[in-house]
């Protein structure tokens, strides 16, 4: 039998010497896993069993070589939900829960507007390039009365998205963002997506666990890291109902550019863009012009 608390410090300083942001949190949650438990019981373990201790180190030598924590773990929490993830899909990022938000927000003002005009059709959103579904899943559990699409292209993201979805009532479909979904034009409320917006020549500059691990057509978006958006940009003006709303997710240095794309379409109106928890730039929205 080993000390718990011994085995967790000796694990935070190994993750820390190899980078990783958060090794006390990783640690522990490494932890956790291995002993089937959760972090907030941890303290009810003193002593760990020698299976248990060596599960624990393998997990710790993978996270010190900056395999991602989540494919670890098998499990993503966001917002209300937890999400399957693993290799081949983006593992969902905390910030993106306020894009999330957003979406959620939009689609009860959607429902609200309908109750007020007697209006018996359930508000439409469409998540484009849903990944493992989070975004889409997150509308579906908090907003029942909506009806969510979600889009993706990708088989293997595809496939972990089919799984995160089962029984949500999201409809899934296989498709690319740029061409997504004609038969619903011109009735959606809302669209979101967390589009790829990483400029190429940014690889360098990306964390390992990201550039390593996530698929590169979560990543990657042209020159500028802009050509998903722009894309984006013209699905959402078709997608829309005259009113709807757009809400995408961007790198934190394109907090003018983003907006800028659909700025200058002309098919836009309120066009904003909002900040994360730290004061990032992280997402713009839009309104489809009457």
């Amino acid at each position: 039998m080993t000390e718990a608390r011994s085995l967790l410090l000796a694990a935070a300083n190994r993750l820390r010497e190899a980078g990783v942001a958060s090794p006390d949190h990783d640690a522990a949650e490494l932890l956790a896993h291995a002993l089937g438990t959760t972090r907030g019981r941890l303290a009810l373990a003193d002593r760990i069993d020698a299976d248990s201790a060596s599960r624990f180190e393998a997990l710790v030598e993978r996270r010190a070589a900056r395999e991602p924590l989540q494919h670890l773990t098998g499990v993503a929490g966001f917002r209300y939900v937890e999400l399957a993830v693993g290799p081949g899909v983006f593992v969902p990022r905390p910030e993106t829960e306020l894009l999330a938000g957003w979406a959620v927000e939009s689609a009860r003002e959607a429902m609200a507007a309908r109750l007020a005009g007697a209006d018996p059709v359930r508000p439409v959103v469409v998540d484009l390039g849903t990944g493992s579904g989070a975004i889409a899943l997150s509308v579906a559990t908090e907003v029942a009365e909506a009806a969510v699409h979600a889009v993706e292209v990708d088989p293997d993201a595809h496939a972990w998205a089919e799984r995160n979805l089962a029984g949500s009532g999201v409809e899934l479909h296989r498709g690319d963002l740029a061409d997504a979904l004609p038969e619903l034009d011109g009735t959606v409320d809302v669209v979101v997506s967390n589009p790829p917006y990483i400029p190429l020549e940014a690889w360098e500059s990306v964390a390992r666990e990201v550039r390593d691990h996530d698929p590169a057509t979560a990543l990657w978006s042209g020159d500028d890291g802009l050509d998903a958006m722009r894309a984006l940009e013209r699905t959402a003006a078709r997608l829309l109902r005259p009113g709807g709303v757009v809400g995408a997710e961007h790198a934190d240095v394109q907090g003018e550019s983003a907006p800028a794309v659909f700025a200058r379409s002309g098919s836009w109106v309120d066009v904003r863009d909002h900040t994360d928890l730290s004061g990032r730039d992280r997402f713009v929205t839009a309104r489809l012009a009457r």
